[in-house]
């Protein structure tokens, strides 16, 4: 129950209040603290902490416990690297609650008290003055203010308002004093609930999306090959104490271990690279969002505007100029006040043009008599009233000019904010002018948009102004498509229907950004007050600019830390090559742990003994791929247009190249068995030999979409490809941890290696151009 006329003067009772208090809590935004262990823990339940801790299991129950061991440290590398990037739901919720002011002046038994602004509750009474935050969601009892609520409607430019106008839970008061009654507090308010759909917004990144089914298609298919691996040794009667390691070396096999550390290794080194070109990951998956962004909804104010009041046009009636009409505004206008209209115009004026009238007096801006006005001299000596205010205002004083009536019109109908100027005597006023303001763009808007078409991502304007204002903006920007006013948004809405979406309020954002990701596009949110912070939580991508409030810089995914937005086509660019050398570990996994398994069932069948120990599997892992994490640094060329996980037809991919890798590795083995004769130990040295060079093969295959040799590789993958070949080679000719092979049969592989990879390259060229992968 609200405060009403009769208790206006009073207030509540302070037993009231208590029990208003007891039953609707604390005017506060609530505190959601996940424990730092419960966060740890999430980081070890996921498909590869599962199939990791499965194997450790294995290997306790086998009696491996150093093998165990090394994969216990993989897992825990894994989750370590993840455990630090999360965790931002706290910092948002925090920053939302500092903007509610520590207290406020409310009415209590009929005196003012300072209270905590926790304290309030529905019905108090409260007084807004000059400077102060509103507490929370008012409607105004007495009283004129200025008040400015651009933190949660966008609106770009502060509202006078008076009796019944309700306004919102930090907003904050430019000029006046007023009483007010509040109408809700805590989550209750608009303020609240924006901070209640920070807590809840969640999208679950592409990043995992992409890892779960890798994993998932490798389990499938692997676990397939697993069971006839087993079901083929059992059909050779071997003991169960050989069956079992050979079940776990085929469970190791089929894990992509290093797959979760690469996503962070390689956004860790695209957040360095964005970092020194001004843009600031909030989290790491942020990158590999914004490589597959296709939608970018922009806020208006702040964002694609200055956010600042501007004079944008003046017309002058007959017997007066342009310079003359902004001079007298000028005399009429507030110096030094918080006024932005005000502001707005005497930046616009030149001093020498204000300093040919002296001035008298200044009256400022009534929120009552609606304008304000000045007594000056001219050059000539002859006193002189000048009127600033609205047109029905200044009309009413000065009298009806059809031509200006037809100029403020025409201005208003373009969305701009319209003051008329009148001057003359003090009994005869005549309208000289109108003078027409708005917040212009940001210069390097238009361009913004422009480059982001070209990198295949439309762009969209989400504003809480009016329609008009906003196709003003949209225009000057560059930004075509139809507006859409209907609030609230119908729920099954399309990003290709509209290109401004006006009139919006948090909430609305909060569904448009969800209303877009069902429609299956990657969404990326622009904005920089609180009033965006539940949508940029929700998009893949949240971007706030550089003058954003610490909400929105909580909320946002990456923060731009310079002016001006090109940082948002810095982050694109650098996300999709982040992609690309994910997108080459990935598939380099696919083609790598097929094989593995595949050439495990071979093996069996073509030796009758397991090829491979879990101690060998283990070393092959640890070492090749965590080397293989150098692709991270790798030289790539990034897609001109947004790059999408194709996970199954990477998949396809994997296999086919896989089948191929496998008749290499087949006749190896076929040539070491029947040919040379090895015997079991010296056959597994084989073994590891030609999965670790035909793995090198299909590394330097997989980091191209196009031929191996259209490009150069990185330092740090050459590096890590000789570390990786010397040491299996110094370990397989040297006998250490395997049985020696001669080196002339390792230096046969090796060649072997290269032919290999010069004929898979042929069928990838072939498979990606058909599978559409890029």
């Amino acid at each position: 129950m609200s405060a009403t006329a009769s208790d206006s003067a009073t207030g509540l009772t302070s037993d009231e209040a208590r029990r208003r208090l007891a039953a609707s809590g604390t005017n506060a935004v609530q505190d959601v603290v996940q424990h730092p262990i419960n966060r740890a823990l999430k980081k070890l339940w996921a498909p590869v902490p599962w199939m990791l801790e499965a194997a450790i299991l294995l290997q306790l129950a086998l009696g491996e416990y150093v093998e165990a061991s090394a994969i216990a440290f993989l897992l825990v590398f894994n989750a370590g690297l993840g455990f630090f990037q999360e965790g931002r739901a706290q910092a948002i919720l925090e920053a939302l609650k500092s903007r509610l002011p520590l207290n406020a002046s409310a009415r209590r038994d009929g005196v003012w008290k300072a209270l905590s602004a926790a304290e309030l509750v529905q019905g108090d009474v409260v007084k807004l003055s000059l400077g102060s935050v509103v507490p929370a969601d008012v409607r105004l009892i007495d009283g004129s203010v200025l008040v400015d609520q651009s933190m949660l409607t966008g609106e770009s430019v502060p509202i006078e308002a008076g009796p019944d106008f309700e306004t919102y839970a930090g907003a904050l008061i430019r000029r006046g004093e007023a009483v007010a009654a509040i109408v809700a507090t805590g989550a209750r308010t608009k303020f609240g609930r924006s901070a209640e759909l920070i807590r809840t917004a969640h999208v679950e990144s592409t990043e995992q999306k992409a890892i779960f089914r890798v994993v998932r298609n490798l389990a499938l298919f692997n676990g397939g090959v697993t069971i006839l691996l087993i079901v083929y040794a059992v059909h050779l009667a071997m003991p169960f104490a050989q069956i079992a390691p050979l079940a776990l070396v085929a469970v190791l096999a089929s894990i992509p271990v290093a797959l979760p550390a690469m996503f962070t290794l390689a956004a860790t080194v695209g957040a360095r690279a964005v970092a020194r070109r001004g843009v600031l990951p909030t989290r790491l998956s942020a990158l590999d969002e914004a490589a597959g962004m296709d939608v970018l909804c922009a806020d208006k104010t702040g964002t694609l505007t200055r956010n600042e009041l501007a004079v944008t046009a003046c017309h002058a009636l007959p017997g007066f100029d342009e310079a003359q009409i902004l001079a007298m505004a000028t005399l009429a206008s507030s110096d030094g006040g918080a006024d932005p209209l005000d502001a707005a115009i005497r930046a616009a004026s030149h001093p020498a043009d204000v300093a040919r009238w002296k001035l008298v007096t200044f009256t400022p801006f009534d929120p009552t008599r609606k304008m304000s006005e000045a007594a000056a001299i001219d050059a000539e000596g002859k006193p002189m009233r000048i009127v600033k205010g609205a047109f029905a205002v200044v009309a009413a004083i000065a009298g009806s000019s059809p031509p200006a009536a037809a100029m403020v019109e025409e201005l208003q109908a373009k969305g701009f904010r319209v003051l008329v100027v009148a001057v003359g005597s003090e009994e005869k006023l005549r309208i000289a002018g109108v003078i027409a303001l708005s917040d212009p763009p940001r210069e390097d808007s238009a361009a913004l948009i422009a480059q982001l078409k070209g990198l295949g991502v439309r762009t969209v304007m989400v504003t809480g102004d009016a329609p008009m204002t906003a196709r003003v903006v949209a225009d000057a920007v560059g930004i075509t498509g139809a507006i859409c006013g209907t609030v609230p948004l119908p729920r099954d809405i399309r990003a290709e229907e509209f290109g401004v979406f006006a009139g919006v309020l948090p909430e609305d954002k909060y569904a448009l950004v969800q209303a877009f990701q069902r429609g299956g596009h990657v969404v990326g949110m622009c904005g920089d007050g609180a009033n965006d912070a539940p949508a940029l939580r929700q998009a893949q991508m949240g971007i706030a600019v550089f003058t954003a409030t610490d909400v929105a810089k909580s909320a946002a995914g990456i923060v731009l830390t310079e002016p001006g937005l090109g940082g948002i086509v810095t982050a694109v660019q650098e996300g999709r090559t982040t992609f690309q050398r994910i997108l080459t570990y990935t598939f380099r996994s696919i083609v790598h742990k097929i094989v593995q398994v595949l050439f495990l069932l071979a093996g069996l069948v073509i030796s009758g003994t397991a090829v491979l120990t879990p101690l060998l599997m283990v070393l092959m892992m640890v070492a090749g791929d965590f080397f293989a994490l150098s692709s991270a640094t790798d030289n790539v060329r990034a897609s001109s247009h947004p790059n999408v996980w194709r996970i199954g037809n990477l998949t396809i991919a994997g296999i086919i190249l896989g089948v191929c890798d496998l008749v290499f590795c087949i006749a190896s083995l076929v040539v070491g068995r029947f040919v040379l004769a090895l015997e079991r130990d010296t056959l597994r040295t084989l073994t590891v030999i030609t999965l670790v060079y035909s793995g090198q093969a299909i590394f330097y295959v997989s980091r191209e979409r196009r031929h191996l040799w259209s490009s150069r590789p990185g330092s740090w993958l050459i590096a890590s490809s000789i570390l990786d070949i010397t040491l299996f080679s110094t370990l397989a000719t040297q006998g250490i941890l395997m049985a020696p092979l001669p080196a002339t049969i390792v230096a046969c592989v090796a060649g072997a290696a290269i032919v290999l990879a010069f004929c898979l390259d042929t069928v990838k060229v072939m498979l990606f151009r058909r599978l559409a992968i890029a």
